[in-house]
């Protein structure tokens, strides 16, 4: 190797362009045997260095993003759900209503998809550059309780702000106390018109004051969260339900 190489790749470095690191010496025998000029060479080789930083980017977000697994709208069964608007989630997933700063709901009874969706829907919402957090609304008051037991609370709230979209899933699934629930209803009121919020629940409006304890509370939560608002409506049978008719029907049929 001489030192022209060695010092190149010194530059490449330090300046950060690893996909050209990797792919410069590779790329000029290919442009060599097609008789390529210089600039579409520099092209090409920038062109594979965006790419590859928008990809690192890209899990770097979905990383952040805290998914417990990660899913796609592609492996939904939208015609399991009839009650689901699908054109809907569609232009969800396109992100607009992050820029919007507007809150989605999706209702429905337990073991209808809602998180499913709601994890699809942050997924596209970081391969289209959005920074996102998930939750649940448990998880979430454990994490602000904790803060504020350790006089980070302030901090903590200040970095969930960050997060241009906060999914926050199963409203519902678990009873908050009086001092949990004002502090979610903190955090809702702090991005109120200002960021992008989900909400997932198994429970219709009329039921939340069963998860918030006070009326009072609920209406002003309820105030926020409806006043920009697309609503997705998820009724319908069990996915988990009708896995298992299938699984014994077949056990039976053998």
């Amino acid at each position: 190797m001489d030192t022209p190489q060695v010092l190149l790749d010194h530059h490449l470095k330090a300046l950060r362009l690893p996909t050209v690191l990797r792919e410069y010496d590779k790329v000029a025998q290919q442009c060599a045997e097609e008789a390529v000029d210089y600039p579409r060479y520099l092209f090409r080789l920038t062109e594979l260095e965006l790419l590859d930083r928008e990809r690192r980017a890209t899990e770097r977000r979905i990383k952040q993003a805290r998914f417990p697994v990660v899913k796609s709208l592609d492996s939904f069964d939208f015609l399991a759900i009839p009650s689901l608007n699908k054109l809907l989630v569609l232009e969800l997933a396109r992100g607009e209503f992050i820029d919007r700063r507007e809150c989605v709901l999706a209702l429905g009874n337990s073991g209808t998809g809602k998180t499913h969706i709601a994890l699809a829907i942050g997924l596209a919402a970081c391969q289209k550059g959005y920074r996102v957090r998930f939750t649940t609304a448990a998880s979430l008051v454990h994490e602000l309780m904790e803060a504020r037991d350790e006089k980070r609370l302030l901090r903590f709230q200040k970095h969930l702000a960050s997060f241009e979209l906060l999914i926050v899933d199963e409203l519902g699934f678990v009873p908050l106390s009086k001092t949990g629930a004002e502090m979610l209803f903190e955090i809702f009121s702090q991005r109120y018109e200002r960021s992008a919020t989900m909400v997932t629940s198994n429970l219709p409006f009329n039921e939340w004051t069963e998860i918030l304890g006070s009326e009072r509370l609920t209406g002003a939560l309820l105030d926020r969260l409806t006043h920009h608002v697309h609503i997705l409506e998820m009724n319908g049978e069990s996915y988990r339900l009708k896995e298992s008719k299938q699984t014994k029907a077949g056990r039976a049929r053998n």
